[in-house]
């Protein structure tokens, strides 16, 4: 991970700057028990399938990605110069750790991986997506999804 410190000037400044959104306190629920957990993964790393059109920058919709979708066909259109994607194109778990998930079902820690992860853009304002993630929270409910790993990137 990048230090601020790191970071070369205006950019440092224009990141230091940022407002940290607030959002309204939702309260806590107790977990599923971990054979009766239906986990899927959302990433913010602007993951999309070969052939689909890429994320841009303040994108607020997401994409899905069928767990029968192969490695080779899932690609990362986050745009921030500063994003190395080095360890990516090497193994896509590192932004979207599906086979962590389907390791974690076979030896019986969680009661099923999802068949469909998520991606929204990460170069996007957080409360401006927030509609989008309440709405697929929502549709992850009806599928039976009951746990999520977010993969913040």
């Amino acid at each position: 991970m990048v230090r601020l410190a790191d970071i070369p000037e205006p950019e440092r400044t224009v990141i230091a700057d940022l407002d940290c959104p607030e959002y309204e306190v939702t309260p806590p629920t107790s977990p599923a028990a971990a054979a009766d957990r239906h986990v899927a993964i959302v990433s913010t790393a602007g993951l999309i399938v070969r052939g689909e059109r890429p994320m841009l920058a303040n994108e607020t919709g997401y994409r899905a990605i069928a767990d029968t979708v192969a490695d080779g066909d899932i690609l990362c259109s986050h745009v921030s110069t500063n994003f190395d994607r080095s360890g990516f194109q090497q193994d896509v778990n590192v932004m979207l750790p599906r086979d962590r998930l389907l390791e974690l079902e076979s030896a019986g820690r969680i009661g099923k991986a999802a068949d469909t992860h998520y991606a929204f853009m990460g170069a996007t304002r957080p409360e401006k997506l927030e509609d989008r993630a309440r709405e697929l929270g929502r549709s992850m409910l009806a599928l039976g999804v009951n746990t999520v790993v977010l993969a913040p990137v």
